[in-house]
């Protein structure tokens, strides 16, 4: 799926060869004793937000120990929701932690599972316009937008925001999630909090009553609805923007100055919430001269006991490795490092999780 398998695993094997010969030819040095890292093959379903970065992660963990397998199906964080409560899985994925309702409905409850955070990602307002190479929206107008007020490209409100900018009198071709979605959960609890109407009209959720346009599945189904069609305007997870070479907006931030998804606009709009937890993860209109203002946290969810011991300690060093190191793989993706604190919390939170009846991390 990415360019340069074959010489990334290249380059892994010629590492490892030169760290083995380094270590034969240091005398009188005992080897450290090697890390039992478990072994199977693990199976995921959830997010496509953080889709693109756990592949590349998955497939550059297989390669350092190919003892371990991982099989995601990016199929939207309801269906990893769904499946991790049905014990289907061996983890879940979503943008949006579980609630204390969802978590009843996990074979054991609350005390059965633990949510880690993973990654940190932009969601990019996209949009299919010939001739507008550069679009300004602010919070108001978009959500106007998506609740049908506004219809077409030239209305004076996305007129006044884009001075010296020719809008086509065409139709506005609105285009959402269809499936149940944290992308569609944060975009939506964005825009709640800069229009009364939509928080009123629609709410914020995973799924919701839309009052415009066409729904398709996951992010990958939206990228490719907004790139097929003229005049059309979604969102998007950013790795999927520059994956599609589409274009975003740029939005008006809480500070009012107007910004695209990037890197650097996420963890701005992070460094605010410096007590992220599953119950307070919103990090959507942050201040900031820079922030980003629908940026967003992804989690995974994994059982407090696996009985396989192999399996589960696979599973732990395979998500301490994603919440550390791993954490190169996202950058290089368009996701944001996790802060420090969060870092701190994934780990903690790791160390709740038992293989064969014994903590994997102490």
């Amino acid at each position: 799926m990415f360019v340069g398998r074959s010489g990334v695993r290249a380059l892994l094997v010629g590492i490892g060869a030169a760290m083995l010969a380094a270590a034969c030819g240091s005398s009188g040095s005992a080897s450290p004793t090697p890390v039992d890292v478990g072994s199977g093959s693990l199976t995921g379903t959830g997010a496509t937000f953080p889709a693109p970065f756990y592949n590349k992660a998955f497939y550059d963990y297989n390669a350092q120990h190919p003892q371990v397998t991982v099989i995601y199906n990016p199929l939207g964080s309801g269906a990893g929701i769904s499946q991790f409560q049905k014990g289907t899985v061996d983890f879940g994925a979503s943008d949006v932690p579980m609630s204390a309702a969802d978590q009843l409905k996990v074979p054991g409850g609350a005390a059965a599972m633990v949510q880690v955070p993973t990654t940190l990602g932009v969601i990019a307002v996209t949009y299919n316009l010939s001739g507008v190479s550069k679009l300004q929206l602010d919070g108001p107008t978009l959500a106007n937008i998506f609740l049908g007020n506004i219809s077409k490209w030239n209305d004076p409100a996305i007129a006044a925001l884009n001075s010296g900018v020719t809008l086509p009198s065409s139709a506005i071709q609105v285009v959402h999630r269809a499936d149940a979605s944290g992308t569609t959960y944060h975009f939506t609890d964005y825009l709640s909090k800069v229009s009364d109407e939509w928080k009123s009209k629609v709410g914020v959720g995973k799924a919701v009553s839309w009052k415009a346009g066409v729904g398709a599945s996951q992010n990958a189904g939206v990228a490719q609805q907004v790139t097929s069609t003229a005049g059309a305007i979604g969102y998007n997870e950013l790795a999927f923007v520059i994956q599609a070479n589409m274009s975003q907006a740029y939005l008006k931030n809480a500070d009012g100055n107007f910004v695209q998804a990037s890197v650097a606009g996420a963890t701005a709009a992070a460094s605010h919430n410096t007590n992220v937890s599953p119950t307070n993860f919103s990090i959507t209109n942050e201040p900031g001269a820079t922030s980003y203002p629908i940026t967003a946290f992804s989690w995974v969810f994994l059982y407090t006991s696996y009985t396989e011991a192999a399996k589960g300690r696979a599973v732990v060093y395979l998500f301490k490795w994603l919440v550390t190191d791993g954490q190169s793989d996202g950058t290089s993706l368009q996701y944001a490092a996790l802060p420090r604190p969060v870092q701190d919390l994934a780990l903690t939170n790791l160390k709740t999780v038992q293989a064969g009846g014994k903590a994997v991390l102490t």
